[in-house]
């Protein structure tokens, strides 16, 4: 399973749309496969999940925020 490195908000929303939607996906398999490794057995480092979970939220926010600012 391969880790992404986690982003500050900073440097969240200096990624492109296109960008943002490829984390997305990659974070949620990601958050899969944890969940997936902790029902089945352990993982070295549970607090993982959260640190995903956050992470999606950030990219959804940033995405939210685009999306915000091209209604106006």
């Amino acid at each position: 399973m391969s880790e992404t490195k986690e982003l500050s908000l900073s440097d969240v929303r200096a990624l492109s749309p296109d960008d943002l939607k490829s984390r997305e996906s990659d974070l949620r398999g990601q958050l899969f496969q944890l969940k997936m490794t902790k029902h089945t057995s352990t993982i070295a480092d549970p607090m993982q999940i959260r640190k995903t979970r956050r992470e999606i939220a950030r990219v959804l926010t940033v995405l939210g925020e685009r999306a915000g600012k091209a209604k106006e």
